[in-house]
């Protein structure tokens, strides 16, 4: 008892220590930023309660007014273009160079006199690409910004600027009737036009960005206290504009240290609460829970992955939280522990994911009412056509509640309820995927389901159609145990469906000595005469340990090889024992190699068993089936199994052991009722005297 106690203990902390790092885990993922509580499009009604400014509100100016004044100071900027003389000085130097060698012999100085001074010229106003006095003219500028050698910009008009085409046609057709036009187009004067003033795209950018700055995003200030907007009203354009200012400052004001700091604390104690709760709960109503930690590591485990999917899907994915199939949790548990655990286990994670939603209040309706409905719809999963009927249930309650939800909010369906059935929908084949975690978490937790039990107890299965062939009365003995079990375990109450398994598998350990074993003797000669009690009791006991063996050779779950290993607990094979006794008249006899090696039952089922196993058993021994002699051998038995205590480890209740003997009679009576003897015809009887005579 005490080792049971301290092994509960810790389990019990290991579990709480589990729920602690996994909370951890849940505030260090946790979105950085605070949720803005309320979701609003323009034009929408307004579907949540009386919004007063909590304080100053600065009214950001719209976006669509802020990128005209953006594009309206773009326009006003003038373009600055950059003069650079070094390409004068080279042009210059260049005609000097090569009228000096190249023309200076055949041509007069006036040649050179006045090409250099048209250079000159045509290099002070400014020479620009065809294409950049084109773009000068589309924008119709007047004046640009030109910055000189000194880095300074002033405004200067545009007409003084010259194309290269231009510069090269006014040096031809302005020369002086002195000289000859043939010659100067001789001097190739192309080579010493370059474009000396360009474009000066990053002064540009700098200007306008520095404009663009110096406007102001706001347009004034909403007081704390001043009325939003109230319940019903039409979101117009200045509410709208007022709604996202007040958003933009929330987000930021959350975004603070102090106040994330002081968000983390908050959100860490309020997910401490709801986790110390459902802790609390196994402890005090589940003690089963504690049996083996592996139960927290599940839930913790399932509950952490659906928080941190919503974490996910709030702060980076952005997709809608209706997706994430969130009755899988809860369809889990229902189907691996109990309906009530299992919407416990769902209301927590409920609550903890609503903390980073927005519309946290239908986020938990839908969500809480979705649960409840998986949870009654589904007590147990024995075929895919429930969990499809489940699902489907499940998706009907998430789209009528959902429009339900906007018909009380604005009077009609808005579009966003609309695109929320394809989130439903989307969810609900999410859903289908049960039946294979199911399958998951079986081989993962060891844990073992209805579905699993059904198949397990067909009779088709391979060690259970050996048990038939080598030891058909076992197995004629295991179906009539299975019958009676099944119905006390139903009116108990008890795992139907583990109890009916468990009886069909309990005694596959005598197919190996089968012969050894009374309902499998058909009249012969009895193999126990040639032995001596001790070594008879042997191979009785036997039985179980070579059943143990079988069963985990053939993969069985731990839970069906439990009802083998304590279908006889401690008890003894008291035919054998009781003989050795009477042998052994006036010598203290050593019980225990008559004694079976146990465990005791310790649930309701393995109990049920027990019971079942010996009522059956003994009731071949009847000579007459009556209700007297069944309720006799019944009370006789069954008290006899509780006189020794067996039944101790057990949950069973003198009112549960009283209903099982109840269904036990009537059982065996219905079993073993006698039929009538069908007439023969008169003409037959007659032809069977004269045979016989």
């Amino acid at each position: 008892m005490w080792n049971s106690q301290k092994y509960r203990l810790t389990t019990s902390i290991q579990s709480l220590l589990i729920f602690i790092i996994m909370g951890i885990i849940i505030v260090i993922f946790a979105p950085k930023e605070h949720k803005f509580m309320y979701t609003f499009e323009k034009g929408q009604v307004w579907k949540h309660e009386l919004l007063v400014a909590p304080y100053d509100i600065t009214l950001l100016k719209p976006k669509e007014v802020l990128e005209q004044e953006r594009d309206s100071i773009a326009k006003e900027v003038l373009p600055y273009y950059m003069v650079d003389r070094e390409v004068d000085r080279e042009a210059l130097s260049r005609w000097e160079h090569d009228f000096e060698t190249l023309y200076k012999e055949t041509y007069s100085q006036d040649y050179y006199r006045y090409v250099k001074h048209k250079l000159e010229d045509f290099y002070s106003r400014g020479l620009v690409t065809q294409d950049d006095l084109e773009d000068i003219h589309a924008l119709q500028l007047l004046e640009v910004n030109l910055i000189n050698a000194e880095k300074e910009s002033a405004k200067y008009s545009s007409t003084f600027f010259l194309s290269l085409k231009e510069a090269y046609q006014e040096i031809l057709g302005a020369a002086p009737d002195y000289l000859d036009r043939r010659n100067i187009e001789l001097f190739n004067i192309d080579n010493y036009l370059r474009a000396n003033t360009r474009p000066d795209k990053i002064t540009y950018d700098k200007v306008v960005r520095e404009e663009q700055q110096k406007i102001s995003n706001s347009t004034g200030v909403l007081v704390a206290g001043r009325r939003i907007i109230n319940k019903g009203d039409v979101i117009d354009d200045y509410t709208y504009n007022v709604l996202k200012s007040y958003k933009k400052m929330f987000e930021e004001k959350s975004g603070s240290d102090r106040t994330f700091f002081g968000r983390v604390i908050g959100l860490f104690v309020i997910v401490m609460i709801l986790l110390g709760a459902l802790w609390a709960y196994f402890f005090l109503f589940r003690n089963f829970f504690f049996h083996n930690v592996k139960n927290a590591i599940f839930i913790s485990g399932g509950i952490l992955i659906f928080v941190l999917i919503t974490e996910i899907a709030v702060s980076l994915w952005h997709f809608d939280v209706y997706i994430i199939p969130y009755i899988i949790l809860p369809l889990l548990v229902r189907i691996f522990f109990d309906s009530r655990s299992a919407f416990f286990v769902h209301t927590v994670t409920i609550l903890i994911a609503m903390l980073f939603v927005a519309q946290p209040l239908d986020f938990v309706l839908l969500q809480l009412a979705a649960g409840m409905v998986t949870i009654f719809s589904l007590k147990n999963l024995t075929s895919r056509s429930q969990l499809i009927r489940t699902t489907f249930l499940v998706f009907l309650t998430y789209v009528m509640l959902s429009l339900s939800v906007s018909f009380l909010q604005s009077g009609v369906i808005d579009q966003v309820q609309l695109k929320r059935i394809l989130s439903f929908g989307i969810n609900m084949i999410f859903l289908m995927f049960t039946y294979v975690l199911v399958y998951l978490m079986e081989k993962i937790f060891g844990y073992i389901s209805n579905i699993s039990l059904v198949e397990l107890s067909d009779i088709n299965r391979p060690l259970l159609r050996q048990l038939s062939e080598y030891a058909p009365g076992t197995f004629q003995h295991s179906m009539q145990v299975s019958i009676l079990a099944t119905e006390a375990a139903q009116s108990i109450d008890a795992d139907v469906q583990l109890t009916r398994t468990g009886a069909l598998y309990h005694d596959i350990g005598k197919m190996l000595n089968a012969a050894f074993f009374t309902e499998n003797n058909q009249g012969g000669r009895n193999p126990h005469d040639d032995l001596d009690y001790k070594e008879s009791a042997a191979i009785i006991i036997k039985h179980v340990t070579e059943g143990i063996a079988l069963a985990q050779k053939h993969k069985l779950p731990p839970q069906v090889i439990d009802f083998i290993r304590t279908h006889h607990g401690r008890g003894r094979t008291k035919y054998f024992y009781t003989m050795y006794c009477n042998e052994h008249s006036g010598e203290v006899v050593d019980p225990t190699p008559f004694t079976y090696p146990g465990p005791n039952p310790f649930s309701r089922e393995t109990g049920i068993l027990m019971l079942a196993d010996a009522v059956e058993a003994s009731s071949r021994s009847l000579k007459e089936y009556t209700e007297t002699s069944i309720k006799e051998l019944v009370e006789r038995i069954v008290d006899s199994i509780v006189a020794d205590r067996l039944l101790d480890n057990t949950p069973l209740t003198f009112r549960n052991i009283k209903t099982i003997k109840e269904v036990f009679v009537k059982k065996l009576l219905t079993m073993n009722h006698s039929r009538i003897a069908y007439p023969r015809a008169k003409k037959e009887e007659e032809e069977s005297v004269k045979e016989q005579a």
